[in-house]
């Protein structure tokens, strides 16, 4: 008894004189009532580096090409293109779930300081790219590859942490905050890049060097494991069909936006037919696996939790639904509305970024504020109805003429926004507390693999609607305006038959689309009227703008049919079943 005294008041004389080494070194304890914040605010510096990260590439990529010297549009660089828009995206897809089990098995903690280091020297090898042409752009998908590896540590264990440092009664405000900093990230990234490659193309890679530094010593220094650790044997078979599987199936639909042959996308292409079906049989694979093996990496059960599963489904649809936002609005504001309001097609990348602000803020406002009231009321009506509010902004957009007025557009992306953060906390946070303790990281890694597929998704399926779309209307289009300016009618033809793919890749990128695509001996034997009238702001976004509505029309419907199923799985995901 006296020896328990003794210890009780030497703890106390610790506590009062700060002689203890941990808070001398500036820790938290992990019981101290405040290492939750510390959690929490590291873990949303962590979200925030990985996916503003995965959009700043996207606004950069003219800058970055034009760097390392390659003209991205070439019809043997367009692979590079892809990669570079894609590589950072499909990594992360693949091994968020692998690095949510490792977090499981050897601490959640190690895994995601771990996927700091990872991403921090990976934006060092980014920023120092020292080769040109097609080698300089294998070494930057190269690293994006290994930058997608620390990201999808970071995106597979933050959560997992917040859950795990967090009462259940505070567990939505803090989800929130992480989703927030994780949603918002893609939106920051276009106006970062934007701001960043008219300085220096290194410089959109080297800006992540400092933070990742920093959030890398302060993770190793302040976070502590406070998981159930399962320590086990690695799923090798699972992990490598499963990497396989969604892999190939992933990359298929990005190269199904290409032409191939006669076609305007590359649907009809057998290689990718092929590599649809050969990863749809190897994640079928993969399910057989995880079914026998004794240590699974994809906890299967987990989907008999109607939470868990009625959550993920809408995590996806609202993750395709998001990234085809994204891309068409990207799509809408360069290629048509910009340019018909003065802007050079130079200036519309960073100004799109801009004029998207209100998407941002919107979810900014309402992401917060949805974690605290959902702890207090409940999480399935804010899900569901946050998703109800996505659809009706799609159906406002739906609804607006190409050349809208600028305050409706704002309104409508501000409202998108809103209904996107009032549902990504809630869901979260329900799914997160529907699991057993021991299997939040693996839960963590699958809902990842979920929103990140469902980004990628959804370049492949809206591209590839859009560009059948303008392939129905741009053509004849484009060959009739050509011939009428005086452009002879077989260049006309032949320009007017190029796969739509270039037209859009070229709005996408902010290059003038065409000086990209009429030869440019052409277009230098024209009167100097004619040239400035072709090449100016209003001649090209004419010609797509009644094609390019039809597709947005498709897209955006689409989108909203996804965001309503999502609201009703969320809605009806077993309410009557208690959260563990």
């Amino acid at each position: 008894m006296r020896m328990r005294d003794a210890d009780s008041s030497m703890d106390a004389l610790k506590t009062s004189t700060g002689s203890d080494p941990a808070r001398r070194a500036g820790r938290l304890n992990r019981d101290h009532p405040r290492y939750k914040w510390v959690a929490l605010s590291n873990t949303t510096v962590g979200m925030l580096l990985a996916t503003v990260n995965s959009s700043i590439v996207i606004i950069s990529l003219p800058a970055i090409f034009r760097g390392i010297g390659l003209n991205p549009l070439e019809p043997g660089n367009v692979s590079f293109l892809l990669w570079m828009i894609m590589g950072f995206l499909l990594v992360s897809a693949v091994l968020v779930v692998p690095a949510g089990r490792l977090g499981d098995m050897f601490g959640r903690v190690r895994i995601y300081n771990a996927g700091f280091a990872v991403f921090t020297v990976a934006s060092i090898a980014l920023s120092l790219d020292p080769l040109h042409g097609g080698s300089g752009a294998l070494w930057l998908i190269g690293w994006r590859v290994v930058q997608g590896v620390g990201g999808a540590m970071l995106f597979a264990n933050s959560t997992a942490i917040l859950t795990d440092a967090f009462p259940v009664e505070q567990r939505g405000t803090a989800l929130g905050v992480n989703q927030v900093a994780a949603i918002a990230g893609s939106f920051l990234g276009l106006i970062i890049g934007g701001l960043l490659a008219e300085w220096d193309w290194r410089v959109v890679f080297l800006v992540s060097v400092p933070i990742g530094l920093v959030g890398t010593i302060w993770s190793y220094a302040s976070l502590h494991e406070l998981g159930e650790r399962r320590p086990g044997r690695l799923d090798l078979p699972g992990n490598l069909t499963f990497a396989a599987g969604l892999g190939v199936v992933l990359a298929a639909i990005t190269y199904g936006i290409q032409p191939y042959g006669g076609h305007s996308t590359g649907w009809a292409n057998p290689w990718v037919l092929g590599g649809i079906g050969g990863g749809v049989l190897l994640l079928a694979v993969f399910c057989v696996i995880e079914s026998k093996v004794a240590e699974p990496m994809f906890q299967l059960s987990l989907f008999r939790i109607p939470q868990f599963s009625a959550g993920s489904l809408a995590v996806l649809l609202s993750a395709i639904g998001r990234g085809g936002l994204q891309f068409m609005l990207i799509i809408w504001l360069q290629g048509i509305w910009l340019p018909l309001h003065g802007f050079a097609f130079e200036e519309t990348p960073l100004w799109a970024g801009i004029y998207m602000l209100p998407l941002t803020v919107g979810f900014l406002a309402a992401g917060p504020v949805s974690g605290y009231l959902s702890d207090r009321y409940g999480q399935r009506l804010f899900a569901s109805g946050g998703l109800i509010i996505v659809a009706a902004a799609f159906l406002g957009l739906v609804a607006l003429p190409v050349d809208f007025p600028y305050w409706v557009f704002a309104a409508l992306l501000a409202i998108s926004g809103i209904g996107s953060g009032v549902f990504s906390s809630p869901n979260t946070s329900r799914v997160m507390s529907s699991v057993p303790a021991h299997q939040r990281g693996a839960a963590a890694g699958m809902r990842g693999t979920f929103q990140n597929s469902g980004q990628a998704l959804s370049i492949g399926v809206f591209f590839s609607l859009l560009i059948i779309g303008l392939a129905a209307g741009l053509p004849n289009a484009l060959t009739s305006g050509l011939e009428r300016s005086g452009v002879p009618a077989a260049v006309a033809q032949s320009v007017g038959h190029l796969p739509p793919v270039g037209s859009l890749f070229a709005a996408f990128l902010g290059y003038n689309p065409i000086r990209t695509i009429l030869p440019p001996d052409v277009l230098n034997s024209l009167p100097p009227d004619t040239q400035a009238r072709l090449t100016g702001n209003e001649f090209f976004p004419n010609l797509i703008s009644a094609p390019v509505h039809q597709g947005l029309v498709v897209v955006f419907s689409a989108a909203a049919v996804m965001m309503v199923v999502g609201a009703i799985a969320s809605l009806l995901d077993g309410r009557r079943r208690r959260t563990t």
